[in-house]
């Protein structure tokens, strides 16, 4: 037997150890990938569960409450921090809603906070076509794509607006803008 013949043998030995301990070694790194995905997603859903139970407290329980026990807006804490509770708006178009909501917008003279947005896609060299887009569009039968939107700070503005002005509910639907006019309780400054 040659010199090569036992280097032959001796790593074809090896390199069935080798790859039967490296084999071994990615089905346990796939076990514990797997793992570690199920325990983020657990992580995950229960932040998202502690998250809804804090809203609950802040947004609906707190409050009540304190407005229940003689309409209590602040109360100072032992640790110089301070329990405040503050008006909080919110507001969302909901994508079934959006046309009959900006429809409700242009109807009653209040279009300008919906911004659109035309766009197309070119290809490479065509830095000149893009420069003078919206008449290519035209000349050229480009397709193009439009979207309006209305900026989620604007919509809130513009609903906080609407509620405080005394605008009754039939002439603003506020449930066509996921209109939401409510309290959060709040723990302000101190030693935490």
């Amino acid at each position: 037997m040659d010199i090569f013949e036992m280097m032959g043998s001796d790593s074809s030995d090896s390199l069935k150890e080798v790859n039967t301990e490296g084999l071994k070694t990615i089905a346990e790194m796939i076990d514990a990938m797997t793992k570690s995905a199920d325990y983020i997603k657990s992580l995950e859903e229960r932040l998202k569960e502690a998250k809804q139970k804090h809203i609950q407290l802040t947004d609906q329980d707190l409050p009540d409450l304190l407005r229940e026990t003689g309409n209590i807006t602040g109360i100072d804490l032992e640790d110089g921090s301070k329990l405040v509770i503050r008006d909080i708006i919110s507001a969302h178009i909901k994508v079934e809603n959006r046309d009959q909501a900006y429809q409700w917008l242009r109807d009653n003279g209040y279009d300008d906070i919906i911004k659109n947005t035309v766009s197309t896609d070119f290809g490479r060299g065509e830095e000149d076509l893009a420069e003078g887009m919206m008449q290519i569009l035209k000349d050229n039968g480009l397709e193009a794509e439009r979207k309006s939107s209305i900026h989620p700070s604007t919509l809130r503005a513009f609903v906080k607006e609407q509620l405080k002005s005394g605008v009754g509910e039939e002439e603003f639907p506020s449930e066509l803008f996921g209109a939401y006019l409510g309290q959060r309780a709040e723990i302000k400054g101190g030693s935490k």
